[in-house]
């Protein structure tokens, strides 16, 4: 698993490297553009190949780009859906000049109207910004459910790739606190275990590509969107541990968008506890499963109640 943390790419692309760096980081997941504003920063050649050469030289294998939050796929306004398509072109443009795993998009709220009809009007932008871009994934992040929100559900991910056309460049960004607040329980191995299958019936764990790694303020099902520190909020360093030290999550990027002790992102600390609870979430595994290895199975021990029941029977 590529653990890392959300950074700025303030002061220029290869700054964002620095930033991952000083931080522990094996992955590493900005912005391309100001999160508040609509206008595009204006990237060049230089900027591009400055953080190439950066990232060659440090010891970070991946990097995402956050779509900004002012895009709605699906909005009815066609000045707004314009202004996604633009913005979300641009953000695949830059992905595929710097070498991105991906860009995580939220895909879009259907606010009061019908949530089929916005699935469709969100499919429709993001086949058109895939189509006007070339190489670079587009993972859409499951959502906590608040509002008209859509992704909050492995099949409403699934009809959204469908409506967006289906193709090999879209996948899926799971987001720990969104999957608890949306209704998912993933706080032990078995219960993670039952919700990936879930997700695998829905639309296939071949699209799984990314990871967010963030605590939950608020309680399972509660639909609220709301970042805690790791082990401070509802999953708890346990729940924590088990979603870091999920076997399936092998050799993805898994990226801290924590509120940190300032409230300005995830820390070089954080990231290390991060890896201390992956350790132990790893240990508890192999625990659990040389238990298993020495204790008989269930239907060998019926089976052997069976043979006593015979014995006692014919005797």
């Amino acid at each position: 698993m590529l653990i890392g943390a959300h950074v700025s790419p303030a002061g220029g692309l290869a700054r964002a490297v620095e930033r991952g760096v000083d931080r522990g980081c094996r992955s590493i997941q900005i912005f391309n553009q100001s999160p508040r504003m609509w206008r595009p920063t204006a990237y060049g050649e230089e900027d591009f190949a400055a953080f190439r050469e950066a990232m060659a030289a440090s010891p970070i294998d991946a990097v995402l780009i956050h779509a900004v939050y002012l895009l709605n796929c699906a909005s009815e306004d066609p000045e707004i859906a314009v202004k996604s398509l633009t913005s979300l072109t641009h953000s695949l443009r830059v992905g595929d000049a710097i070498g991105a795993s991906a860009v995580v998009l939220h895909p879009g709220s259907a606010k009061t109207g019908h949530v089929g009809e916005a699935i469709e009007r969100a499919g429709g932008v993001i086949r058109e910004a895939l189509a006007s871009s070339e190489r670079c994934p587009l993972h859409l992040e499951n959502t906590a459910g608040a509002g008209g929100t859509l992704g909050r559900s492995f099949e409403e991910l699934a009809a959204l790739i469908d409506a967006a056309g289906g193709q090999k460049r879209l996948g899926l960004c799971l987001d720990s606190c969104h999957l608890l607040a949306s209704g998912y329980e993933i706080r032990s191995a078995a219960d993670l275990a039952a919700t990936l299958e879930q997700c695998d019936r829905a639309l296939g764990l071949d699209r799984l590509g990314s990871l967010h790694l963030n605590d939950s303020q608020k309680p399972l099902g509660s639909n609220r969107d709301r970042h805690a520190n790791l082990g401070a909020g509802e999953l708890g360093e346990r729940g924590c541990a088990v979603f870091l030290s999920e076997p399936l999550f092998e050799e993805l990027p898994c990226v801290l968008e924590t509120p940190g002790p300032d409230r300005s992102g995830p820390t070089a600390e954080e990231v290390a506890l991060a890896l201390k609870l992956r350790r132990r979430g790893q240990a508890t595994r192999a625990r659990s499963k040389r238990g298993q290895a020495t204790r008989p199975s269930s239907k060998r021990a019926s089976g052997s109640k069976r043979a006593r029941g015979s014995k006692r029977a014919s005797g």
